[in-house]
């Protein structure tokens, strides 16, 4: 038989049996519901079933033959779902509820197989268009298998009698642990407690005046999440190599000054400090991507990849000016936003924080930054959920005087949209190019 002759992956039986089951156990739809929806049922009237328990779960009714048959006659859709003779065989085809789970997953296996056949099918048509530019090909081809891959992207529907329990006992777990960090830690402790960690799904734009440290920031943030709290973290590099990254980091953790490094002239001691900071480097869970001029798709490709694989939690763009737009001939500005608008979109798809590097305007030289400043694009303060400028004097050193590697500088968190703003003082030590906690000033 030929494959296009064949009948979409079903089971009938396993469909009738889930909605036999929820009736008879309506308790267990609260779990059902969470990777279940009524698309994923091949028979359309047992979709229809399935939508109006849905309904009758988020009036807070408890879900029987009698409301069922109550709410399609009222919606006036009881006919499209079988009628009360086909209602009523339901429950009588149900081993046993206990099993809903199991029947549920068999029918989210159907459906998962028939949209990998439509998405197959898609393809093979997008392929043989000419018009279509390849690489559009494989980001739409990727973005549709990755939603497959996490169920939790489904629609939910929860009634409130189940979302005030769960909340409760958050509120409860973070005044038994009184963390103040609910999100994943930066490292510097003020701005944690401003904003309580950098949050799943938001997109926080990290700004500053070229050379004024927002790589030695990013990568500051980066120590302290993927070495020292070992979270799974991704950095796309598309202004240094892989193997700059790997030294400033080296430089960072084993205290040695980056111009030793770099030249090679270490002490006996300081091959102690190095081993043991390339030991703890070499655990720790970063993952880095050094193409320059990176396509946006091929970033967003990537992004998704690292979460799928690598497990990221947390992922830093340096930076967002040298994100390559697929619509090259369009001007700057809507480039820029179209960039800002997809890293957004992508933070949401992922639901893991991502963190972007960008430029400010000459005009911020030597004051403090503003939101207007913001290089390229409006665009991107509107779709920021945070916005953190680095702001500080830079260094002159006058003739006869001794230069002092550790500066002021600080932190101005100019937009939050769930927290305060304001500033954060922290240091700025040259020698390892690392931001540190003001705190470690006496240090």
């Amino acid at each position: 038989m030929e494959l296009k002759d064949k009948v979409p992956p079903h089971n009938l039986e396993a469909e009738q049996a889930t909605l036999g089951a929820l009736l008879l156990d309506w308790g267990s739809l609260g779990d059902v519901v969470t990777y279940l929806r009524s698309d994923n049922f091949y028979s359309q009237q047992n979709q229809v079933i399935y939508d109006s328990l849905l309904h009758l779960f988020s009036q807070g009714i408890r879900g029987d033959m009698l409301t069922l048959i109550d709410d399609l006659t009222k919606n006036g859709k009881l006919a499209e779902a079988g009628g009360v003779a086909y209602i009523s065989t339901l429950t009588d085809t149900v081993p046993t509820s206990a099993n809903v789970d199991y029947y549920a997953k068999i029918v989210l296996d159907n459906s998962t197989r028939r949209n990998l056949i439509k998405i197959s099918s898609d393809i093979k048509s997008d392929s043989f268009n000419e018009t279509k530019d390849s690489r559009k090909i494989l980001e739409e081809a990727e973005q549709k298998i990755f939603k497959l891959t996490d169920v939790n992207q489904s629609t939910q529907v929860y009634a409130m009698k189940d979302v005030v329990p769960k909340t409760i006992q958050l509120i409860d777990y973070h005044y038994k642990n009184k963390d103040s960090v609910s999100g994943i830690p930066s490292g510097f402790n003020q701005l944690d407690s401003m904003t309580s960690g950098f949050q799943n799904s938001e997109m926080t734009i990290i700004g500053a005046r070229p050379s004024m440290g927002k790589t030695a920031l990013a990568l500051s943030m980066m120590q302290h999440i993927a070495i020292e709290k070992n979270i799974p973290c991704g950095f796309f590099s598309l202004e240094m190599s892989a193997e700059q990254i790997g030294q400033r980091l080296l430089s960072q953790v084993a205290r040695i000054p980056g111009t030793k490094l770099r030249s090679g002239m270490l002490k006996t001691e300081d091959f102690k400090k190095l081993q043991d900071a390339a030991g703890l480097c070499f655990e720790a869970p970063l993952y880095i991507v050094d193409t320059p001029n990176m396509k946006l798709l091929d970033l967003r490709a990537m992004a998704r990849r690292m979460k799928v694989n690598q497990k990221v939690q947390i992922i830093f763009i340096d930076y967002i000016g040298l994100i390559t737009s697929e619509n090259e001939a369009a001007p700057v500005y809507d480039q820029q936003s179209a960039i800002s608008k997809s890293l957004k979109s992508l933070a949401r798809e992922l639901e893991i924080p991502i963190i972007v590097l960008c430029q400010v305007a000459r005009t911020a030289e030597g004051n403090e930054p503003n939101l207007a400043q913001l290089r390229g694009s409006g665009s991107i303060e509107q779709d920021a959920d945070m916005v953190i400028f680095i702001h500080g004097e830079r260094q002159k050193q006058k003739e006869g005087e001794e230069y002092n590697p550790v500066q002021d500088r600080k932190l101005v968190v100019a937009k939050q949209r769930n927290g305060p703003i304001g500033d954060v003082p922290i240091l700025f030590i040259s020698s390892y190019t690392k931001f540190e906690n003001k705190a470690r000033e006496e240090e």
